[in-house]
């Protein structure tokens, strides 16, 4: 794809990436994506998330989207001539973003004193498990660590007795994601501080810990746990705080419905032919119904087993309930409405040919941002990066 000029809102920003396999590399492809300018540094033959998934002609697929709009440049951060290219970069950049483990980047003396040496207002974005300090610092997590330990691999199963299988993995690294997400949020707080609050001019450090993120979606479990002493349960395809909102047997799959406001739930009695339903003592409001959520949710599946998936949708969708069947890769990728919005699209490769990429969010009507490139080669960019130092790149090259 051609390197057309940037777009987006992030514009002329800078962030240097010191980041592999997921949280970090995703933190910096939504800062590129929205028009940052990326540069990730790779050791000699690249982020190991490079092999990861289905490939062609040794290309992997997913890497294409994930290391899409960076310029790559390989550096061997144990050489002292890495080491002085990553501060010469620095020294260029608004933000650096890193997930090594606490203390890593401080034994190749890369950690934020050297850093912010060669740049007082260099935002720094670090990413760990467990966080930069506290009894867990040390240890080794990836994201599904954090998933458990945040509490969501409890709650990402079936009802308690139901079945004796393992919780159920989310089927991304859902936790690595929120936290690179918060971590790109971040950075632009940071940077919003340094530059347009009245901050002092210095940049500040962003410590995300995945175990973190996680808990911090985990919507009331915790208030519920102090006040109540009660522990929130797997609640399988339904919400625990909301009926009915579910996943309902079709005859060829399921389907989601969620109507559990008192307008909706009448609509959707109506929609079955149960118009009694609203005034029945077991579902007059949205607590009472989760009290009583297996006679409702059994009184809704016997409606959709009647149907397909499409024609249940089509029901439901012409009453103004909200619906979906479950979306597998196929339904996302010709979707309308994603294909609209350009959530979904064609993106030339130059390895893989046309391959679809997710969109870009959020979305910015007005200065939107834009694939320039997909996931480069390891150390694309290398020579004209080092070059642009004033430096000479065979040099510097690891």
């Amino acid at each position: 794809m051609a390197q057309s000029q940037s777009s987006g809102p992030l514009r002329g920003l800078r962030i240097l990436e010191l980041g592999h396999f997921v949280a970090a590399p995703f933190a910096t492809r939504l800062l590129a994506d929205l028009g940052a300018d990326v540069i990730k540094v790779e050791p000699p033959g690249g982020d190991p998330v490079r092999g990861w998934g289905e490939q062609i002609d040794g290309k992997s697929l997913w890497w294409s989207l994930h290391g899409r709009n960076k310029k790559s440049v390989v550096l061997d951060l144990k050489t002292d001539e890495g080491k002085r290219a990553v501060l010469d970069l620095a020294a260029e950049s608004d933000a650096v973003i890193e997930n090594f483990r606490p203390g890593q980047l401080e034994k190749l003396g890369l950690g934020p004193d050297a850093l912010r040496a060669a740049q007082p207002g260099l935002v720094i974005a670090r990413i760990s498990g467990y966080g930069q300090d506290g009894p867990y610092r040390n240890r080794p997590a990836f994201g599904v660590i954090a998933e458990s330990m945040g509490g969501l691999r409890y709650l990402t199963n079936h009802e308690p007795g139901a079945n004796d299988l393992p919780p159920v993995r989310v089927g991304v690294s859902i936790g690595d994601s929120i936290a690179g997400l918060y971590a790109a949020f971040g950075v632009v707080a940071a940077l919003w501080r340094r530059d347009r609050a009245g901050g002092s001019g210095r940049g500040q450090t962003v410590d995300v810990a995945l175990t973190e993120a996680v808990l911090s979606m985990m919507e009331g479990m915790l208030p519920e746990y102090g006040k109540l002493g009660k522990i929130r349960e797997p609640s399988g395809g339904g919400i625990p705080t909301a009926s009915p909102s579910s996943a309902y047997p079709t005859s060829d799959g399921w389907i989601l419905v969620a109507a559990n406001s008192e307008p909706l739930f009448a609509k959707l009695a109506a929609l079955i032919g149960r118009p009694d339903l609203p005034t029945d003592p077991r579902f007059t409001t949205n607590r009472l119904r989760c009290q009583s959520r297996d006679a409702i949710d059994g009184i809704i599946g016997a409606w959709t087993r009647q149907f397909d998936a499409a024609t249940a949708s089509q029901l439901l969708t012409a009453a103004d309930i909200p619906n979906t069947k479950v979306f597998t890769a196929a339904d996302c990728a010709h979707d309308p409405q994603f294909r609209d919005r350009g959530m979904v699209r064609e993106v030339e490769d130059p390895i893989l040919g046309e391959v679809l990429h997710a969109g870009i969010v959020p979305h910015f009507p007005e200065d939107p941002g834009a694939i320039r490139w997909t996931g480069p080669a390891v150390g694309a960019h290398t020579a004209e990066i080092l070059a642009s130092l004033r430096r000479d790149p065979t040099d510097r090259a690891a």
